[in-house]
């Protein structure tokens, strides 16, 4: 087998947009992005440098097509948005925190398998 073949800019973006893969936040896009959503997000409190984030990352892709228009997958570089992740405490990342109408519904510390992130997003839907 091949290389995986490399989507463009564009295709990624396009992605993000449908729904259908995670999308970047920061301090600025929070409120908007997340607690002005018409869907449920779980946002991904994670670092570059964090071994256990990298483990979660292909989780959260695969939820965000898996959910896509129901639920929104978000990620937030905690090194590059301190304000976001003080606001919220992220001491430990990974850290993925759901949010339904404005207001935190449930909370994840740590790198969790695929069927205890489902859980805590069906708490949601």
């Amino acid at each position: 087998m091949g290389p995986k073949p490399t989507q463009t800019a564009a295709q990624v973006q396009a992605k993000a947009a449908s729904g259908a893969a995670p999308v970047h936040i920061s301090d600025g896009t929070f409120d908007r992005d997340v607690l002005q959503s018409d869907v449920p997000v779980l946002v991904d409190f994670w670092a570059p440098w964090c071994g256990p984030c990298h483990m979660v990352a292909p989780v959260l892709d695969e939820l965000a097509q898996q959910y896509a228009g129901r639920l929104k997958v978000a990620k937030l570089n905690v090194d590059q948005n301190p304000g976001s992740a003080q606001r919220y405490q992220a001491m430990s990342i990974p850290m993925l925190l759901l949010f339904k109408n404005g207001q935190l519904a449930g909370k994840l510390v740590g790198a969790h398998p695929k069927p205890n992130i489902e859980q805590l997003i069906r708490q949601a839907l």
